[in-house]
């Protein structure tokens, strides 16, 4: 199923009871470039009392990739409100980091969720994003005679990235929009016999 994710990164600023809470939003591919983000803003702020965090690091669906920190807030007040509000975003690939700086009035349990929530959903406003379509990887494995015939499939099914090897015949590695399987494994019948193909 198609999604959206962040088209670049993003930054804004809201206050809250003279407390500072700066979002960075940025597009991530996985947990390890997350992680990445995540030490930059903290590299850029050291003055700062907090830098929590949420991201989805893949999928929107796909809870292994959600991962969230309060970093020094009372637990459960910062890293899983901003996730939540990740979540009904229903994007995916996105990881947000929220800094604050105290500004010496404390806000309660309740007042620093809503902060940070209100932090995430202020930056998501303005966000720029893009579809993402996911895909599988396919292998193709033909005689050189159905070269024309092959070409034509990665055109009609919009496959990218195609690595074409040519040995005793020509091996096709490509990216298969995930929706689109079934219909291409269809299309194929007419050289199920001279065509492997394997899925992964």
């Amino acid at each position: 199923m198609d999604y959206r994710r962040p088209a670049a990164p993003q930054r804004s600023e809201i206050e809250v009871r003279k407390s500072r809470f700066i979002c960075d939003i940025q597009p991530v591919t996985d947990r390890d470039s997350a992680s990445q983000f995540i030490a930059s803003v903290r590299a850029r702020e050291p003055k700062a009392n907090h830098h929590c965090w949420s991201y989805i690091a893949g999928a929107p669906n796909d809870a292994h990739q959600w991962n969230a920190s309060d970093d020094g807030e009372p637990k459960g007040t910062a890293g899983q409100p901003m996730l939540n509000v990740l979540c009904h975003s229903h994007m995916g690939n996105i990881c947000a980091v929220v800094t604050r700086y105290f500004g010496g009035i404390k806000l309660g349990t309740g007042g620093i969720a809503r902060a940070y929530s209100q932090a995430v959903q202020e930056a998501l406003q303005t966000l720029p994003t893009e579809t993402v379509t996911p895909t599988q990887q396919i292998v193709l494995v033909a005689p050189y005679e159905l070269t024309g015939d092959l070409e034509q499939l990665i055109s009609q099914f919009k496959l990218s990235d195609c690595e074409r090897c040519f040995s005793t015949g020509i091996q096709i590695t490509a990216q298969l929009p995930a929706n689109r399987l079934a219909d291409f494994k269809q299309a194929l019948t007419p050289f199920q016999h001279l065509i492997s193909l394997s899925v992964s």
